[in-house]
């Protein structure tokens, strides 16, 4: 039997991104911060603490622990 797994290969949407921003930067084609060049590693982030933090909330308080 062959196995039907798809292997992913590459950077992925927020890795190429971040690398066209950083060198967009270093070559001084654009003049935002150093912490937006790093947003599209950061948002993402931040977005899943608080989705993760949200359902433990969500959790504790429908278990009437809060």
């Amino acid at each position: 039997m062959e196995s039907k797994q798809a292997k992913r290969s590459g950077m992925g949407l927020i890795g190429t991104l971040t690398l066209i921003l950083i060198v967009l930067k270093a070559f001084g084609l654009i003049s935002i911060s150093w912490l937006w060049v790093f947003s599209p590693i950061w948002i993402p982030a931040l977005l899943l603490l608080l989705a993760f933090g949200g359902i433990l909330i969500a959790g504790r308080l429908k278990k009437g622990k809060w």
